[in-house]
């Protein structure tokens, strides 16, 4: 198999504030002026780097918003998150855990850090990905997956290397949880200091690793510190990954949606027409209620 080489090895874009409770990078479709395409069906991935924060009394985090047209999916390294809709679904992720809320015709959903966690402060790290739905499918009913990592695949790398912890999608035929309405690798890989490993993927899927602990080389060639986001090209099969120190990798690989997008604010839509639609369902409550 032919290697997928690397297009860009990104740093960090400079952070900003998502309401009170999430300090994110977003790597694009903003972060490096990337097409909206480029990494689909992957359409924004927002970063939380380790932050630490103060205890506090006050709910802190994202109130009562919309969305319609695509699934939210936040996998948390540090501290707790509560998720809350107007379907009536709820639940809280810790440490490994992942939320995958699917808005498709619309919800109404508010994120906060749980409330024990906010009280007492401390290190939180989450990653939070925006995964577009193909047209046939915008429109179907929402749903919510609280997967915890004791449910996730486990494929564990030889000589005591480390463990993928497989989302979505699969890897040597360990299944990841997750429903997914098109082909979605996801992992989550725990690779020790020394040992490597090798990933493949079809040439036309959008891949892209995030370094969220450590140093990795990749394809012997090329050093990815923490933080940083490895884009590859559409040229190959074969990824190598080599751990520089104790690392954790977030891999998201996916197979483009080749339809037109037309996104605005929390909405992710293929028309104009279709967001004109959005936002006149959601101004006269067809999202359902949630308070704040």
């Amino acid at each position: 198999m032919k290697t997928k080489s690397i297009q860009q090895i990104l740093p960090p874009p400079p952070p900003h504030m998502v309401g009170d409770g999430f300090r994110v990078h977003n790597f694009f479709p903003s972060g490096y002026d990337m097409d909206i395409r480029r990494m689909s069906p992957f359409f924004l991935l927002d970063y939380n780097s380790k932050v630490d924060f103060a205890g506090t009394d006050a709910p802190r985090g994202v109130g009562v918003h919309p969305h319609r047209g695509f699934e939210t999916v936040t996998i948390a390294y540090h501290g707790k998150v509560a998720h809350h809709d107007s379907t009536g679904n709820s639940g809280v992720i810790g440490e490994g855990d992942v939320q995958w809320m699917t808005a498709a015709s619309g919800v109404l959903h508010k994120e906060y850090h749980e409330k024990e966690y906010a009280r007492k402060g401390g290190l939180f790290q989450m990653v939070q990905l925006w995964v577009n739905l193909p047209a046939k499918d915008k429109m179907s009913k929402p749903k919510y997956q609280g997967i915890t990592n004791d449910q996730m695949g486990k494929y564990y790398l030889p000589d005591n290397g480390g463990v993928v912890d497989v989302i979505a999608g699969e890897l040597n035929g360990i299944k990841g949880p997750a429903f997914t309405f098109t082909p979605i690798q996801m992992y989550n890989v725990r690779v020790k200091k020394g040992a490597n490993f090798t990933l493949n993927f079809p040439e036309t899927f959008n891949t892209g690793i995030l370094i969220i602990e450590g140093k990795v080389k990749v394809n012997n060639t090329d050093e990815a510190p923490a933080d940083h986001f490895v884009l590859f090209k559409n040229d190959g099969e074969t990824i190598i990954i080599e751990a520089l120190e104790d690392s954790i990798v977030l891999v998201l690989s996916g197979e483009p949606i080749n339809e037109p997008i037309a996104p605005y604010g929390p909405f992710l839509m293929n028309t104009k027409e279709e967001l004109i639609q959005a936002y006149e369902d959601f101004n006269s409550g067809k999202f359902g209620n949630l308070e704040d």
